[in-house]
């Protein structure tokens, strides 16, 4: 293991580069922050505003900036008690979803985190008309929210909580070019430390970069788009925390989720999760018994082949979300040529199903967290970090250049050919963000870290496939190579 200090060449440039997009983070001495229960992004955005130059947090400052504007949820009922018996405009960082009426025709808001439903609550036309537009760009988004009561207009009425401002929470400015022109100043070692800096892990208390890379397979549906992988490990590896806490723009399912929730409501004529998020993990799937449903399997094998779905009443939802599936398995099964499947609910033991699925991420590979692996140093601020993955998946130039750079066999199977293409387009834009044009790699470090992860990835899909269906045993995955197109001298 590495030798648990900062190179200072190395924060010199990442603070140059970056400026102030690099925050201190230490995971276990900032604990105050913990007990709060924020998400990486809201952590990170405190941590920098309440801390010096060397890193040292103003702990009280920032401790009653959250009292101030982050109350927690048994707050709620003294924030009620100033807008309703006081008449007092409150002011407060939140999530807030809407919810819109069409037999009434009104617009509502929730406050989930603080057990405010819709029914309680109202939007004025004027607000909607100025930034709805805004307000419903995805499911629920965080934002600096402004409310007070409004009474009822007669007897009979009902008073209302009314949301009288919305400003997105989008403190930092992100520039696509200057993130990918920064990449040059750090070598690939450097920057898969930076990267891995961003989600909140201490990049040197891996033990080599096997590892490191191997934790970084979680982050390409962060980058691209319809990316679906299935991840098999032990209890304790930390997929639950980096998919559930590090993005605003992705959503972790726990427990039971409907078809309504996760796809298309019809009685609310509204689009599901999958539709407004960058990605969607359904955790702990082993127990999802929601997956044996028909209606819902059916809908999943469409709309991860197409990304679309179709309602009964004909409404079509577009869904450019990646899909990931996230389970525990014993340690027996923790072998890619051994039925991994068996103990997963009915879909996962179908061959079509499994096909739909681009790569498989052999959890087991990944160390326990522990304390050494949380994040301690300079790094980017996650907030920052995954704004950038955000934008990065609306960049089709990294596709080009893959498309380019990967020569197919003639008659490769379609499903295969597509997985593998996007899975080396997101390792692409992970690890090498400044490449503009297929001459910018070398044919070496394209085959090393983008193509042949991506391949092995599929592989063990393919392997699965011919498990669980006698009739695809034995069938090859395509063996792609790379087209003498790249730089001619490594990094």
């Amino acid at each position: 293991m590495s030798e648990n200090i900062q190179n200072d060449d190395f924060v010199a440039r990442l603070k140059s580069y970056f400026d102030t997009m690099v925050v201190y983070k230490d995971l276990n001495k900032n604990s105050f922050i913990s007990s709060f229960k924020l998400p990486s992004f809201m952590r990170d955005y405190i941590l920098k505003r309440f801390q010096d130059d060397d890193g040292v947090v103003d702990v009280d400052e920032a401790v009653e900036f959250i009292r101030t504007f982050l109350p927690h949820k048994n707050d709620w009922n003294a924030l009620q008690n100033r807008m309703v018996n006081q008449g007092e405009t409150i002011k407060i960082l939140a999530k807030l979803g809407i919810d819109i009426s069409i037999a009434k025709g009104e617009t509502s808001f929730r406050l989930p985190d603080y057990g405010l439903g819709s029914k309680d609550t109202v939007i004025p036309r004027r607000l909607m008309e100025s930034i709805g537009e805004e307000l419903v760009k995805s499911e629920e988004r965080w934002g600096v929210i402004e409310l007070c009561y409004i009474a009822p207009e007669d007897g009979d009425g009902k008073g209302k909580i009314q949301l009288m401002d919305f400003k997105d929470f989008c403190p930092y400015d992100v520039d696509l070019d200057e993130y990918k022109d920064a990449r040059r100043q750090f070598t690939l070692d450097e920057w898969i430390d930076v990267v891995l800096g961003g989600v909140d892990y201490n990049a040197l208390g891996y033990s080599d970069k096997a590892q490191k890379l191997a934790v970084i397979q979680r982050l390409l549906p962060f980058v691209e788009k319809r990316v679906n992988l299935l991840e098999l490990a032990p209890p304790g590896t930390g997929k639950t925390y980096l998919f559930g806490n590090i993005s605003r723009y992705g959503w972790l399912v726990t427990g039971k989720v409907s078809r309504a929730k996760l796809i298309y409501d019809v009685a609310k004529k509204q689009d599901g999760i999958v539709a407004m998020r960058d990605f969607v993990a359904l955790d702990e799937i082993r127990e999802a018994d929601y997956l044996e449903e028909p209606e819902l399997q059916a809908a999943f094998q469409g709309f991860l082949e197409n990304g679309k779905y179709r309602a009964t009443d004909n409404h079509e939802v577009n869904i450019d979300a990646s899909i990931i599936f996230l389970g525990n398995i014993e340690s027996s099964l923790m072998d890619e040529y051994k039925n991994m499947m068996v103990e997963l609910p009915k879909p996962f033991r179908q061959s079509q199903f499994l096909d739909r699925i681009h790569g498989f991420i052999k959890g087991w590979e990944l160390p326990r967290m522990d304390d050494d692996l949380k994040a301690k140093g300079w790094a980017l601020n996650s907030e920052y970090f995954s704004s950038i993955m955000h934008e990065l998946r609306e960049d089709p130039t990294y596709r080009a250049i893959v498309d380019e750079l990967v020569v197919m066999p003639e008659k490769a199977d379609t499903r295969d050919s597509e997985a593998i293409r996007r899975l080396s387009t997101a390792y692409l834009k992970l690890l090498f963000p400044h490449v503009r044009q297929p001459r910018d790699i070398s044919k070496r470090e394209f085959e090393m870290y983008c193509l042949r992860p991506a391949m092995n990835m599929r592989s063990i899909i393919r392997t699965q496939m011919g498990i669980v269906d006698e009739g695809l045993r034995g069938s090859d995955l395509p063996q792609c190579r790379v087209r003498d197109f790249g730089a001619d001298s490594d990094e």
